[in-house]
């Protein structure tokens, strides 16, 4: 947004997001939910809304949406009832969508974003619609002709309502990805913005600066990754205020980000919602929720990502930096507090955790969970450093990617390699004497308070012991020759 907008018009941005609930089978049907399954093969005649099929409701769909509302302080409806939301569109086979419109689950919750409230006004259940896939060759539009993939049809969403109270890009991004921390906390989530199981469809409007009154607001549909709301927020800023500037009126309308071009562009006018017809779904009676079941569902919420937050700096005394980089994975958070609790240092381990493991996560674009190390081995590692057994150094190249990719433990890779750092002061006496006499320069330069030099010292004495040198010995030995010569 560049610096003439901001003095002239306030952001005004209220985000729907769509999560896919991880059920084993859909809302109304028992269709199996799969990812990447050949096209229709997870449809029945309920997902194609044959004639004469009923719905039956999937009670962990209700479970996990209560689970969710109950983390983001939601007041749980005592009833609530699904409705037929009417329109038309080839990969909706019943042309029309059963979701929730005047009494929904779940009202009047909120989520803290770097101390600031973004109220959420609802959260809903509703069926997913299907997929079309554009094909074919036309040289002007792109595919000249669509398929239609049934699979999606019926998966379960949440779709989640915040108030219109951010005011940036940034605010919009930070309240998806912790939004998605928690989804993936509840466990009811897997959050893969990529596979389509999380989305944002972005409401936003501009105003003058100091005015009370909404703008005219658009909605960017189905935004698929962090990265792209940015750009498809700041690039719907940007249109809209060029249009305001020169005197025009924006029009209400749903809107589609490409990628490509970072550009919005318009899909169809915006319908209100008396465009679609609702009226309460005739098949589905409506819910009646207890007390003791909320209540029971409450008990299987586990602390949340804003909970370990403030809990890792209390208790193990990390930075805050730190503390966002282990609780941003519920995996990697789980596997850390397992770690300490069988007695490792809770910053050495964050360090490991954070540095030289997160490398090799992502370098090989994988998770905790899926690699060999387990809580007790990588103790291991870090006593052995303690002990003086290995030096860091060998621990990162000789030892860590055994443990991750094999889980052999470090014992056996540590006698197996022949790692075991060299203590023998006397030995290692000899070797330091004859680095230090074969560089002079250098020795002057480390007299002279150049510090940074030490580090050659201690290199050669690793290459000439192959990198088993206690570096703590070699450190105490220049010092003494430091203080003799």
């Amino acid at each position: 947004m560049s610096a003439a907008t901001q003095t002239k018009y306030e952001v005004v941005i209220g985000l729907e997001v769509h999560a896919q609930l991880k059920t084993k089978t859909k809302i109304f049907c028992s269709c199996p939910v799969n990812f990447g399954n050949d096209p229709n093969m997870n449809a029945c005649p309920v997902c194609l809304g044959m004639p004469g099929v009923l719905p039956v409701l999937n009670k962990q769909v209700v479970a996990y949406a209560i689970k969710t509302g109950l983390a983001l302080g939601c007041q749980i409806a005592k009833r609530c009832k699904f409705d037929r939301k009417q329109y038309f569109y080839p990969d909706l086979p019943k042309n029309y969508q059963i979701s929730q419109y005047d009494e929904p689950i779940c009202l009047n919750g909120s989520l803290d974003i770097n101390g600031k409230r973004i109220a959420i006004q609802r959260i809903h259940m509703e069926e997913d619609a299907g997929k079309l896939v554009h094909a074919g060759s036309d040289r002007l539009h792109g595919s000249d002709y669509s398929l239609v993939d049934y699979n999606r049809t019926g998966t379960p969403l949440i779709e989640i309502v915040s108030m219109p109270d951010m005011r940036s890009a940034e605010e919009a991004r930070e309240y998806a990805q912790t939004l998605r921390g928690i989804l993936r906390y509840l466990d009811v989530c897997d959050g893969n913005l990529e596979e389509g199981s999380m989305r944002c469809d972005v409401n936003l409007s501009l105003r003058p600066i100091g005015s009370t009154t909404f703008g005219t607001r658009t909605e960017t549909k189905n935004v698929n990754s962090f990265k792209s709301l940015v750009r498809a927020v700041e690039s719907e800023i940007e249109r809209q205020s060029e249009i305001l500037d020169s005197g025009g009126r924006i029009v209400q309308e749903t809107r589609l980000f490409d990628e490509n071009t970072g550009k919005t562009f318009s899909m169809r006018s915006k319908e209100e919602a008396h465009d679609y017809r609702y009226f309460p779904e005739p098949d589905l009676v409506p819910l009646e929720i207890s007390q003791a079941w909320i209540k029971e569902i409450k008990e299987t919420v586990p602390e949340l990502p804003h909970e370990k937050k403030t809990r890792y700096q209390e208790e193990y005394g990390l930075s805050l930096d730190d503390t966002k980089v282990l609780i941003d994975d519920k995996n990697m958070a789980e596997f850390y507090e397992a770690v300490v609790r069988l007695g490792a240092n809770a910053k050495k381990a964050a360090n490991w955790l954070i540095g030289p493991i997160t490398a090799y996560l992502k370098e090989n674009k994988t998770d905790i969970i899926d690699c060999c190390m387990t809580p007790k081995q990588l103790v291991d590692l870090l006593k052995a450093l303690e002990n003086g057994i290995v030096n860091d150094n060998t621990a990162k190249a000789e030892i860590l990617e055994e443990i991750l990719v094999n889980g052999t433990e470090v014992e056996e890779i540590i006698n197996k390699k022949g790692l075991s750092q060299i203590t023998d002061e006397s030995a290692l006496k000899t070797i330091v004497k004859e680095i230090i006499e074969q560089n002079p320069e250098q020795l002057k330069q480390l007299k002279e308070g150049k510090e940074k030099v030490r580090g050659f010292f201690v290199g050669q004495a690793m290459k000439k012991t192959n990198g088993k040198a206690s570096p703590a010995i070699v450190n105490k030995l220049i010092d003494e020759f430091l203080k003799s010569s």
